[in-house]
């Protein structure tokens, strides 16, 4: 493939895969260039493909009946996303991915995972831990949501997509956050008014 940069990178930090040795998945792999509001999965389909972000960013989102987005997760440079329970269950699709921005996304087939732990059994181990820091991750959010504040829930955003804040519309990030994007104008004018008192 003509570029697997930041991919490598990934691949051999999270999975400890020598670099020169990714290229034998690459097979496997699609380097995909998607507009902005682009689609890569939609409601009613079935998922099939993880998308791992070299460049840009994507979000997951899914419509209530009166037509309402609520976004579940964003995806930036250096993270996968995918539907998880389309792609492992054969369901269609609750969820929506999408592209913020025009984006570099490599798709990653079933095949690419099931081939790098033939290749390189010890990844096996990685792979799992990597499915239950999900797991946890999604637990957390499912908390966050029923019992934090809209300021904890705020600052927990801040935290785990530190430079998204520059790159959404305010909307956006209320709907993550499962506020209204009044709400949020309030909460970050708390927010503010505090570090002004104390600075």
């Amino acid at each position: 493939m003509d570029s697997l940069q930041n991919i490598t990178s990934y691949l051999s930090e999270i999975f400890e895969i020598p670099k020169e040795a990714v290229e034998t998945c690459s097979n496997f792999c699609m380097l995909k260039k998607v507009v902005k509001n682009e689609f890569l999965l939609q409601e009613g389909e079935i998922c099939t493909d993880t998308f791992f972000v070299e460049k840009g960013l994507l979000r997951m989102y899914s419509l209530d009946r009166n037509g309402k987005e609520h976004i579940i997760q964003f995806a930036p440079e250096n993270w996968l996303i995918s539907d998880r329970s389309s792609l492992n269950f054969n369901q269609k699709s609750k969820y929506y991915i999408e592209a913020v921005e025009d984006s570099e996304v490599f798709i990653l087939s079933k095949d690419f995972f099931i081939n790098m732990i033939e290749k390189f059994p010890q990844t096996a181990e990685n792979n799992d831990l990597l499915l239950q820091k999900h797991i946890r991750n999604l637990q957390n959010r499912v908390n966050s949501l029923l019992a934090d504040t809209a300021e904890e829930r705020y600052m927990s955003f801040i935290k785990m997509y530190p430079d998204i804040l520059l790159r959404v519309p305010q909307w956006m990030v209320a709907s993550y956050l499962g506020i209204t994007p009044e709400s949020l104008s309030r909460v970050r004018k708390e927010l503010a008014r505090k570090n002004f008192e104390t600075s």
